[in-house]
């Protein structure tokens, strides 16, 4: 793999008589969305605060780029330094001063960048996250979802390399809290940033992570992709998500990921018999003339998960959004040609229910002049409940077709 972007060598900080980093080591790669999760005081916030150079190990090495950060000259330091940006969990937004003062600020106080050289730089940060019509506006005016929009954008003027966010979603609502974690995933692909993410909302921050470092009594007990952990066997690791079982998609209703394939195993594959399952992937396309990450979408991610739970669960069916617009049923005792009539019910339905729904919704929320456009695929086979989960899905997904299109200027459609 290629040379991290940061590194913790055997970092160990106490504070009095208490050890928060116990010689933790950990790699955060460049241009990836790393998110650390933990239970409360295993040391998540002291590890960002020693990244932006808030905090000093007492022990071990940090490492930028291979080089030891207390190797750095004052001004090799202030160039790392300089890359590191912070977006706080309460935005920390400044109530006196407008969006465009609250975005100036960072440039004004690190740069000796002259007055119009910052005006440009605002306006284009400005222009890039949508703000431009509230450039003049107090945040006591905004919206939560807008105000987290401003520290995002205060929190790239200055381009850096890195951002890190403690805790960006809490306290939100789960329609708020996809569209935050969507928007930070829009983002880092559009301005190429390395983001390092504080998160307990398990599991929606796992649909935007490309790693996952899992802190576990001041160590790093785990790192590596979401998937690479369900398959690892280590106490630690289970206990964790233990603890974690009773989590659902807030959005959906459904089963989190983890519940999900728990459940499989345990109703399905322990048997002492072959068990016929068969499967339906439902795919969510957005021909998007709204916002990536406005509401509007994750309402209707919330409205399919819905109607597939209120259809499907019934029947002995579970389901689970397996990427952040799939959704997958599972049919126990179910063969194939009972599951093909089924969906056909289900995707009638979709356009006699779900798509009146999602129409007043879309209308409520942008106005009859908008238009947001989608279609519904879904891929169905039949298999044995000894075949493993993830080459079911791969095998659903790629037998899938469009079953259900809706047009905002025309209603709904199904096929």
């Amino acid at each position: 793999m290629d040379l991290p972007l940061i590194e913790f060598r055997d970092v160990t900080k106490r504070f009095g008589d208490r050890t928060i980093l116990d010689k933790m080591s950990l790699k955060i790669y460049e241009n990836e969305i790393t998110t650390i999760i933990g239970k409360s005081g295993t040391g998540k916030s002291v590890l960002l605060k020693h990244i932006i150079g808030l905090l000093k190990p007492d022990e071990g090495t940090i490492l930028f780029r291979g080089k030891p950060v207390h190797e750095m000259g004052k001004n090799e330091w202030d160039g790392y330094r300089s890359q590191v940006s912070y977006m706080f969990q309460n935005n920390a937004l400044f109530d006196s001063l407008t969006v465009f003062d609250n975005i100036a600020l960072p440039l004004r106080q690190t740069t000796n960048l002259r007055k119009r050289e910052v005006m440009r730089k605002v306006m284009t940060r400005i222009q890039q996250t949508e703000l431009t019509e509230v450039t003049r506006k107090y945040p006591s005016e905004l919206s939560g979802g807008m105000q987290k929009r401003v520290a995002l954008a205060r929190a790239l003027a200055t381009d850096p390399q890195i951002v890190l966010f403690d805790e960006p979603t809490t306290g939100q609502d789960p329609i708020r809290k996809n569209i935050i974690l969507s928007m930070i995933a829009h983002y880092r692909r559009k301005f190429g940033f390395t983001a390092v993410l504080i998160s307990h909302d398990i599991p929606d921050v796992f649909f935007i992570s490309d790693r996952i470092i899992l802190l576990w009594e001041g160590k790093a007990a785990f790192q590596g992709s979401y998937e690479e952990s369900m398959r690892l066997d280590h106490p630690m690791i289970d206990e964790l998500l233990h603890s974690l079982e009773g989590f659902q998609d807030e959005l959906t209703g459904l089963l989190s990921k983890q519940v999900f394939k728990n459940r499989y195993t345990m109703t399905l594959q322990r048997r002492q018999t072959d068990v016929t399952v068969s499967a339906i992937l439902f795919t969510v396309d957005f021909d998007l003339a709204a916002d990536l990450f406005g509401a509007p979408v994750f309402e209707i991610l919330r409205i399919m998960g819905q109607n597939i739970n209120d259809f499907f669960g019934p029947l002995g069916g579970f389901s689970a959004r397996h990427q952040r617009n799939q959704l997958l049923t599972i049919l126990p005792h179910i063969q194939l040609p009972d599951a093909q009539a089924l969906l056909d019910t289900f995707a009638r339905q979709l356009q006699e229910k779900a798509f009146s729904d999602i129409q007043a919704m879309i209308r409520a929320n942008m106005g009859d002049h908008m238009c947001l456009n989608l279609s519904v695929k879904a891929g169905i086979i039949e298999g044995k409940s000894t075949d493993d989960i993830d080459r079911i899905i791969d095998k659903a997904e790629s037998s899938q077709k469009v079953v259900a299109v809706y047009r905002c200027d025309q209603g709904g459609e199904a096929r």
